[in-house]
């Protein structure tokens, strides 16, 4: 019998900072290396030292590349640690483009808290460098979906595909017969982009994500409600601002208006992908056919709906325009960082155009009070009036509602021995895992920030 020691160093009744350690045999394991976000109690967090040493840590596993699951990386490497980052090959590739561009975000964050003197800091300073996150990129070592890999004596792992984003992984570890699986980011079954996610069907011990695990996705198409959004803000003359994820929904959102366009059901108004990130991620995605439904024809369409913005002056520019109607698609999905903040201040004054939230808000972010309606946001140490229109898509998330969890445990041949519910907000995942107990009877519990678990 295997004597694994589980600890939850994150994404503890909060979806980000993903950090499980695995302890086996003197090995040591760090299953994600998520940064924490929204919340300030959460962000210091990352500045925290971890409960065990990076140098102690033998080798990191990422179920994918978001940063909530990625974003530590770099820091781990720069305080220490010298293992190898194991991951799917198009985690790899999309982590060559987000931890950069992470390390460059939080210079110029630092950079402009010192010019403008609103960081209580003396001096701000970035958690780590983009020169630091390129230095990170050569610990990583790619490994194939299905492919069982050695960590130690008895102790192994695979990967299988979860269908949430571009090289997104369930990860399956074994030590003398027993399974310990991670279900990383759940992916749905419908997803216009991304293939379905693999059936499990062995685990003695499962950890599950819970991130929509007390709500279900509304009914409706997403795409027909992009539609009426553009057309209304087109009619006022307005400019519909789309804060999205650089991986993953940014290219969801370029399918759902390559179809209304080729539909015919919006104005053949310019569409703008205003991040060098999501970019270089969109293209990404004819290096990786295997991952995606659409053929390489196809997707060579989806791509040419929009106008690629790769420097500051083009993004600037966008903003400095004559105000005709336009779509901006750009980066952070929850208004965290990033050109999309520019675009906030210019375009959230103005009833006229739409900010349009395309997926989860975690409490704390810019995102999540917007929809909350709060009328003024604070942006580059300055408060502005929210007098634009915002919306957001309920049923356009890449992750699982709990319906979708639920089928997707009912895959198990049997219940696991026990299954920790984590990467939800606190109501979220104790709502998953009364749902799991009640429909599954399964033995479930929703663990603390550090809690130690012996499997």
């Amino acid at each position: 019998m295997a004597n694994l020691k589980l600890t939850f160093m994150g994404a503890t009744r909060t979806v980000t900072g993903s950090k499980y350690l695995v302890e086996s045999a003197g090995r040591s394991i760090l299953v994600d290396c998520g940064l924490f976000q929204g919340l300030k109690d959460l962000r210091l967090r990352n500045w925290a030292p971890l409960p065990v040493a990076p140098g102690e840590i033998d080798a990191v596993i990422l179920t994918h590349a978001h940063l909530d699951h990625s974003g530590y990386v770099p820091l781990l490497v720069k305080n220490g640690f010298k293992g190898p980052v194991y991951c799917s090959e198009a985690t790899r590739d999309l982590c060559a483009i987000l931890l950069p561009d992470s390390g460059y975000l939080q210079e110029a964050d630092a950079d402009r808290a010192n010019r403008h003197a609103y960081s209580k800091h003396k001096p701000a300073l970035p958690l780590y460098t983009e020169a630091e996150a390129r230095r990170s990129l050569d610990r990583f070592k790619p490994v194939d979906f299905g492919q069982d890999t050695a960590l130690a004596d008895g102790l192994s792992f695979g990967l299988s595909r979860s269908g949430h984003i571009l090289g997104s992984a369930f990860v399956t570890m074994v030590e003398e017969g027993t399974r310990l699986v991670f279900s990383g980011a759940l992916g749905r079954p419908d997803d216009p982009v991304m293939k379905s996610p693999a059936e499990i069907q062995e685990a003695d011990y499962l950890v599950v994500e819970s991130t929509y695990g007390d709500r279900l996705h509304r009914d409706g198409d997403p795409q027909a409600k992009i539609g009426k959004i553009i057309r209304e803000t087109a009619a006022r003359g307005g400019t519909v601002v789309i804060p999205a994820f650089a991986v993953g929904r940014s290219q969801a959102i370029l399918y759902y208006i390559h179809e209304l366009k080729q539909a015919g059901e919006i104005p053949d108004i310019p569409v703008f992908l205003d991040s060098p990130m999501a970019i270089n991620a969109t293209r990404l995605l004819n290096d990786h056919g295997e991952d995606h439904r659409l053929s390489d024809a196809e997707w060579a369409r989806v791509c040419g709906v929009a106008r690629y913005v790769n420097t500051a002056e083009e993004s600037r520019a966008l903003d400095d325009g004559p105000g005709m109607p336009q779509v901006i698609i750009s980066a952070s999905g929850m208004a965290t960082g990033g050109r999309v903040l520019h675009h906030l201040k210019h375009y959230i004054g103005d009833p006229r155009n739409t900010i349009l939230f395309t997926g989860f808000q975690a409490a704390g972010t810019r995102g999540a009070r917007l929809i909350h309606g709060e009328d003024e946001i604070k942006i580059h140490g300055r408060m502005w009036p929210v007098r634009a229109e915002v919306d957001v898509l309920h049923n356009a998330s890449a992750h699982a509602d709990y319906r979708e969890i639920l089928d997707w445990l009912g895959h198990f041949r049997a219940p696991p021995r026990h299954t920790f519910v984590t990467h939800g907000e606190e109501e979220a995942a104790t709502s998953l895992a009364m749902k799991i107990g009640e429909h599954l009877g399964w033995d479930v519990s929703v663990p603390d920030y550090l809690d130690s678990a012996d499997l």
